[in-house]
């Protein structure tokens, strides 16, 4: 536990369990992506998002995710191809802004079953909004006189934020306003149901409290945009960081190889029942995760005093991070923490592990709702990805670690591929 700036880091188990079990706000930096998201379950607090998250819950009920398996599988694909033209050229691959595009077009598929042609059409209006909004949020968060709504309003960069925010809230609005005119009620999602798998828009529609409410277009468009954003950037540094970790332990990288290939054979797709047959592979993304989590912390402003279990106590007020990084690094929890080691989640190695030492998607009420969203895309594009090429560090460019809102790469997060034989 340590202090500075006025902000109070946690980095053991003991620790952050007691924050994490708490219900308290998210910390004043997700406000600077309220003028997008709108107040979307990553913000609201108190009763709405209790509310929120039991109507969001339905949508990503098995049932609900396994159609996107294909859909994942189709995008990742898109992506390979793509980087089979770079190595013909004999070009290193910067990993993140192509898994940033393939998750955002995989997003796209699956939340709105629309087909951006993100990965091929650049050009794209909604896309360079989305990529506008998040580079000028992190920005803004980046620079402590852009924290006031008022100077941010009045710069050049409150405007073109404005701008971008507005591109995307059309292009959210003309989607929900069009799936509402085709799905009139519940006889015709059925029908519909007949035709294709229900996306997460369809969920939300027709999503109803105990007393019969269903939500406002203010907050559908508030969850498909959190959707969207907790859904694209952080899945794209977890693929990126877990990609680049292959590559930089060849071993692991092997062992993963010879278990895809057990489990899809010629198979250029994953199917759902995939998933389940590769414990060596998921063991591996989990410790890509310990090492590089994509949401390297957490931080809660606490609405009362918090006593801890050796008699410690924070006041009401004050603003405490979990940091997921340090924590995940903390060698009186980890063993050897630098070293990467996959066997750290065996069965036998994780049943007696503290319930807080391993929290890349947080945990608590407030943990993230698409977590097995994220970890099946993960599978599936780690295990196209090392189906068709293996993965070498460009040694001469290493990645220089880049914390902002997500987990990134100062200079990018670059490879080499080659074929497998």
């Amino acid at each position: 536990m340590g202090k500075f700036a006025g902000l109070l880091y946690l980095t053991h188990p003991d620790y952050t369990k007691t924050v994490f079990s708490r219900e308290e706000p998210k910390s004043v930096t997700y406000a600077f992506l309220v003028p997008w998201i709108g107040k979307g379950l990553l913000v609201l607090d108190g009763p709405k998002w209790f509310q929120h998250r039991r109507l969001l819950t339905t949508g990503f009920h098995y049932d609900v995710l396994k159609p996107y398996i294909k859909l994942m599988s189709d995008s990742t694909t898109v992506m390979l191809n793509n980087w089979e033209k770079l190595i013909e050229k004999q070009e290193t691959v910067e990993l993140f802004r192509h898994v940033s595009l393939m998750t955002l077009d995989s997003i796209l598929k699956c939340a709105f079953s629309y087909e951006s042609n993100c990965q091929k059409d650049r050009d794209n209006m909604y896309i360079k909004a989305v990529y506008d909004i998040l580079y000028v949020a992190n920005l803004r968060a980046r620079t402590f006189l852009y924290h006031s709504d008022i100077i941010f309003h009045l710069s050049p960069l409150g405007y073109r934020f404005r701008k971008v925010c507005s591109i995307a809230h059309n292009h959210t609005d003309k989607v929900i306003q069009l799936r509402k005119e085709s799905i009139k009620n519940e006889k015709e999602l059925e029908k519909i149901k007949e035709k294709r798998h229900l996306d997460f828009l369809d969920i939300l529609l027709f999503a109803k409290d105990e007393n019969g409410n269903s939500l406002s277009n203010e907050d559908l468009r508030a969850e498909v945009d959190t959707f969207m954003f907790e859904g694209h950037d952080t899945t794209a540094s977890g693929i990126s960081w877990s990609l680049y970790c292959l590559a930089k332990y060849p071993e692991h990288q092997e062992k993963c190889f010879e278990e895809i290939r057990e489990v899809l054979g010629d198979r250029q797709s994953m199917e759902w029942e995939d998933l389940g047959k590769l414990p060596y592979t998921t063991m591996t993304i989990k410790e890509c995760l310990r090492l590089y989590p994509p949401v390297y912390t957490v931080s809660r402003c606490l609405r009362k005093e918090v006593q801890f279990f050796d008699g410690r106590s924070v006041p009401a007020g004050t603003m405490v991070a979990m940091h997921i990084y340090s924590l995940h690094r903390n060698p009186s929890v980890w063993e050897d923490p630098e070293v990467f080691n996959p066997m750290r989640f065996s069965p036998e190695n994780s049943a007696d592990r503290h319930s807080h030492a391993f929290v890349p998607f947080a945990a608590g009420p407030r943990n993230c709702i698409g977590q097995t969203f994220a970890m099946n895309e993960l599978k599936v594009a780690v295990a196209l990805t090392l189906q068709r090429f293996q993965l070498a560090p460009d040694l001469a460019n290493p990645p220089i670690k880049l914390p902002q809102v997500i987990l990134k790469s100062k200079n990018g997060i670059h490879v080499h591929l080659t074929h497998r034989q």
